[in-house]
């Protein structure tokens, strides 16, 4: 078994869903200390003028260090309303604005206010829509018997992928620095770090921006295009 693991970010970019794509099994490793600054409540979308900005889901207040699945959204904010103002000047101009759109509603209207479940839910939802399949699952419901010491952030794919029964985990090139290749082939776990090319797309009358949010690369492509396009990468990693 090909094994993935990642913690629930807000509508990440491409390249999350095409290492969701490459693997057999995805794990979401929702007990991870909680970033300020990170792409867990935020992401980027084009700017009006030039450039990206920001779209953000506000959070109640909290301890800084506490697990992902701890994070309140502040649901009293109209946060879901913002975003798709934000989203305005897309119409007219991006294709598929209006299915897209339809779409963010539909999530935005099963919005919990766990920060991690919302974050799943929309993760799954936009696997959905892309025709992504790979099985997905919440660590902390797993109930998985961990052997080994945590002893640095790395060290989690590996306890994690040896009580799942992986035969090899596949990590972005992001956080390479953080495995230790031996130490995944002691335990018979192939170590794959993956690198991702981004899907260049016209988006007139706007610059291109790579590592947008899905949410971008779904306003000026079409789901099947989309797919395609991972399938594609898929082939290409397994060359």
């Amino acid at each position: 078994m090909k094994l993935g693991i990642m913690q629930p970010y807000f509508f990440p970019y491409l390249g999350h869903f095409d290492l969701i794509n490459q693997v057999d099994a995805w794990i979401v490793f929702d007990t991870a200390q909680y970033m300020r600054h990170h792409w867990m409540n935020r992401n980027r979308i084009l700017h009006p003028n030039a450039g990206w900005q920001y779209i953000t889901v506000p959070l109640r207040k909290h301890a800084q260090a506490i697990p992902i699945n701890q994070v309140q959204i502040a649901m009293e904010e109209d946060w879901r309303g913002r975003i798709l103002r934000q989203l305005q000047h897309y119409r007219q101009k991006a294709p598929f604005y209006k299915p897209v759109i339809g779409f963010l509603e539909e999530c935005f209207a099963e919005a919990s206010a766990s920060l991690a479940e919302t974050n799943l839910a929309t993760l799954k939802k936009t696997c959905q829509r892309l025709g992504i399949s790979t099985p997905m699952r919440v660590f902390s419901q797993m109930n998985l018997a961990l052997e080994g010491a945590i002893e640095g952030p790395g060290d989690w794919a590996l306890v994690i992928s040896r009580a799942a029964g992986a035969a090899e985990y596949v990590n972005p090139a992001g956080g390479a620095a953080l495995f230790d290749e031996g130490q995944f082939a002691a335990h018979h776990i192939k170590l794959t770090i993956q690198s991702f090319t981004n899907m260049l797309y016209p988006c007139e009358p706007y610059q291109f921006e790579p590592g947008l949010s899905i949410i971008d690369v779904m306003l000026w492509n079409a789901p099947e295009q989309i797919k395609r396009y991972l399938d594609e990468s898929r082939l290409r990693q397994a060359a």
